[in-house]
This record gives structure tokens, sequence and C-alpha cells, in this order.
């Protein structure tokens, strides 16, 4: 593969970011491909005609046909000097794209970059139906509508703010939780990262991850709430090719009926700050330990870190970009070293 030497993942990934301090991330090769989705017909509708660039000439678009659906989207990563076992894979959470782990809202480097460094090959999706992996018809193909969230919504549920009411357009006068670690000053730029989600579409991400790793083989997954399910089930269906699980703030899991295929794959749980003072939190945590339980009875291998509980405190539901969120990287870096999951020298 052809070496590749990039001043800064940065630079890279987002234009206009001024690139850290930091020495120059070597690669050897970075691309982008899609995987996974299927083919559906649709029919009985009218054609219309469609003027595409104003002032041009109209055209007629028959939608009736067979369009191409359910895709995913991955661009990966992988150092010149690799010292990760395996790849490592970043799935993001609901209503957000691989732009989770690029970068923070207030510019600094993000998981994607600081893992890089480490010498993991890095693979970073846009799940079914968002971003670069596009979205379909509904109800035609997609069934049910898309969730918007409004400005405030994610302020108010991703525990940055103190519940509802918290968010207010002049960041001065936001109320955030006490001790937040959420770059406040950048919340606008989180919140142009959101884009449409669905709720019915959980099968076709899981087959489209599914086929992501068959694709890629051996591998690391990292995820983030919404993808809680779709890594837990993914590697209930693939348990020989998933290496280790680092389930981050999890907002569902697997099937329990299923718990025993995930006894060899060695799994951290990682929760943030505030969880007590949220109204959804506790259950949605207590659910997710219920689930790291069960696997522990399998005999499978689970650590379950409550962050203020070993004096990392002040992180929210976003806590790979909150402003500690190097300390949290370097602690699933330790993780994964323990689980002896680097390469030797």
């Amino acid at each position: 593969m052809t070496r590749l030497v990039v001043l800064s993942a940065a630079a890279v990934l987002m234009a206009g970011t001024a690139a850290n301090a930091a020495d120059p991330i070597a690669l050897r090769d970075m691309g982008s491909f899609h995987v996974g989705g299927r083919l559906v017909e649709i029919s009985g509708k009218p054609v219309k005609e469609v003027t595409f660039t104003a002032g041009g000439v109209p055209a007629k678009v028959d939608p009736n046909g067979t369009y191409q659906v359910e895709q995913m989207y991955v661009q990966y990563f992988l150092p010149a000097n690799e010292t990760g076992a395996f790849p490592l894979l970043l799935w993001h959470g609901g209503g957000l794209t691989g732009v989770t782990y690029e970068t923070t809202p207030d510019g600094r480097e993000g998981w994607l970059n600081y893992f890089l460094r480490k010498g993991w090959s890095v693979y970073n999706s846009d799940a079914v139906e968002r971003g670069r992996a596009g979205w379909a018809q509904y109800p035609d193909i997609f069934k049910g509508e898309p969730v918007f969230l409004t400005t405030s919504n994610p302020f108010e549920r991703f525990r940055i703010g103190d519940g509802p009411g918290s968010y207010d357009p002049d960041p001065a006068k936001r109320k955030l939780m006490p001790g937040s670690q959420f770059p406040n000053e950048g919340y606008e730029n989180f919140v142009k990262q959101n884009v449409p989600r669905w709720t019915t579409t959980d099968d076709a991400a899981i087959a489209a991850y599914i086929a992501e790793i068959d694709r890629v083989g051996p591998c690391i997954i990292l995820f983030h709430s919404q993808a809680g399910t779709f890594g837990f089930k993914v590697a209930q269906a693939r348990p020989d090719k998933v290496k280790a699980l680092i389930a981050i703030e999890p907002a569902g899991v697997g099937d329990p009926a299923k718990v025993d295929v995930l006894k060899n794959i060695p799994t951290l749980f990682v929760y943030g700050d505030y969880i007590e003072r949220d109204s959804r939190w506790p259950k949605i945590r207590a659910t997710g330990i219920a689930f790291a339980d069960s696997m522990k009875a399998a005999g499978g291998t689970v650590d379950v870190v409550d962050l203020p509980k070993i004096g990392i405190k002040g992180n929210s539901h976003m806590m790979m970009m909150d402003k500690n969120n190097a300390e949290i990287a370097a602690l699933i870096q330790t993780w994964l070293e323990g689980k002896g999951l680097t390469k030797k020298p």
C-alpha cells in the first residue's frame, strides 16, 4: 500500500480546523467504502416533471423502478506503525454520524485521532440512513417518519444541561450540570452534527454492521448509545470475529437468550456523570448493568467503569467530546493493553 504522511487527521477530516500541536500522523493507507444494503422495487407512482437547476430544462422523472437502499458508509485510516492487534471500529449513536469521533465541538482532536496516534487501524462509519450512507423513501421503504431534534433537545437529554428548561440560546444563561466537562461554547457546532434518524431501521443497521465485520475481519468494536443494541447483537452474530467490545453508555443491549455467545469477548462498559439526576438514565444504566451481569454469569470477562467513582467527574453522554475526552480515551487504551489486544514490540 502507498505510504501517506498526514500533517494532522483534523486536516483530513475537517477543513479549516487548526491542527493540534502534535506530531504528524503517518498513514500507510486511507479510504472509504459502502457496504451492505439491498435492492427494492417501487411501482405505482406517477411520473413527475422536475427542473433540477434554476432556469434549466425540465426532465421527466419516473420514480418507479429499482432502488439501492440500506447501505452503510465506512471511512478507514490505517497507521504506518500499527500497534493495535485488530482494527478498531467506531459506531456512533442515534441522530449522529461518524463525525462523533472525528473532532470535538470546540475544535480539539477526537477519539479517531487519538486511537490513530496510538497505532490502531480505525474504521469510522455513518450507519444506515445517516450521513453519507443516505436514506430512502418513507413509508415506501423506511416505515414511519424520521425523528428530528430541536436545538435544545440534546442539551437537556444528553446530561449536558441540568434537565428540562436548562437550555438557553445565550451560552451564558444555560444551566449546565455542575462541573460539566462539555464544551458549552461549542454547543452550536455539536447541534450542526445532528441528522434525522428513524426508529424502524434497526434490522437494516445490524445487517450492514455485520457486512462491515465480514469485510474487515477480526476486529474490536467501540460503540455509543443507540449503537449498544447493534454492537452486542452483531457480536452475537459474529462472535468469532469480534475480539473485544467497548460500550460507551449503551442505550440498548443484545439478546439475553444468546448472552453465552459473548463469554469469550472481553467487554468494557463506560458510564459518565449525573446519571442519578436524570429521569431516564438510571433505568438505561440498570438495563446495561443487568446485561453485563448476565455476561459475567455466562463466564464472560466484563469490566464496568463509572467515571465519577474513579475520580473522573463532569462527563456528559457525549464523553468523547467532553473537555477531558483524552483522559477517557487513555482509560480505554489502558484497558485494551491490559487485555493483550496490542501487538508486542
